[in-house]
């Protein structure tokens, strides 16, 4: 299933760069004040296509409209173009995001930006790569970490507390408007922590993969178990982990 993720999400990076820094292209506003284009639902056709053309018993679930068959025992769960209002503001940090779920859990998952054309990919039990090569989270310590959040769309208040809170806790902050990238950033080492604040699931499903089979750490708010459906979680190379669930108390606290 891997192999088929990876040709879909290169197809759909195709369609994202003929439309990229594109004069003139059209979009609309989703009733959640969120963007879509055209760019945006040729992706996802492409990508639908491709992977039921592979796998014609298999689910879809994406951002643009697809779902199928919910009771399948593999659902496909699309994000065709994670990062829309970077990509129509001409900003590069955007991503194809594609994840495989069994039994409520990611078994298969890609990542792929066309713009630096990398990709990001993990199979369940045989960790995660980087354009090929395997990686794993960082090492470093809060003290030397970045921090990154991605909000919901009604999440501004919980992003500003979590914003005002990092200092003193993390080195650094972030928030890059592209959620499956921050995941895939986190997996590869390049940052330590990441919290989620109410995202839909197609935007964390691949990402999720890429950090638990890069040795990384995923839980609730609380530090307790998280479950697939949980859209309010935290994940960390390990190391970071406690002082992220601090970080998390402290927002908690100023949002009281």
């Amino acid at each position: 299933m891997l192999d088929a993720a990876i040709v879909a999400a290169r197809k759909g990076g195709e369609v994202l760069s003929r439309y990229f820094e594109l004069t003139g292209l059209e979009r609309e506003e989703k009733d959640d004040k969120s963007f879509v284009t055209k760019a945006d639902k040729e992706s996802e056709k492409i990508i639908v296509e491709t992977l039921m053309a592979a796998y014609p018993d298999h689910g879809f679930l994406g951002e643009e409209g697809s779902d199928t068959k919910p009771d399948a025992e593999f659902r496909w769960i699309i994000d065709p173009l994670d990062g829309t209002t970077n990509f129509v503001n001409g900003i590069p940090l955007f991503a194809v995001s594609i994840a495989a779920v069994k039994d409520g859990l990611p078994v298969a998952s890609v990542v792929y930006n066309p713009v630096t054309d990398s990709l990001y990919a993990a199979a369940k039990g045989t960790g995660t790569t980087y354009n090929g090569k395997k990686v794993t989270v960082s090492k470093e310590d809060a003290s030397h970490g970045i921090v990154s959040f991605g909000p919901g769309k009604h999440a501004k208040k919980e992003l500003d507390a979590f914003f005002s809170k990092t200092e003193g806790i993390f080195k650094s902050k972030r928030y890059l408007g592209a959620t499956a990238l921050e995941l895939a950033y986190l997996a590869r080492g390049g940052t330590e922590a990441f919290a989620s604040l109410g995202l839909q699931k197609w935007d964390y499903a691949a990402g999720v993969l890429l950090i638990l089979e890069a040795g990384g750490t995923i839980t609730d708010f609380d530090g307790g178990p998280w479950t697939f459906e949980e859209n309010h979680f935290i994940a960390s190379n390990g190391i970071t982990h406690e002082a992220l669930k601090a970080l998390v108390r402290e927002a908690r606290e100023a949002l009281e």
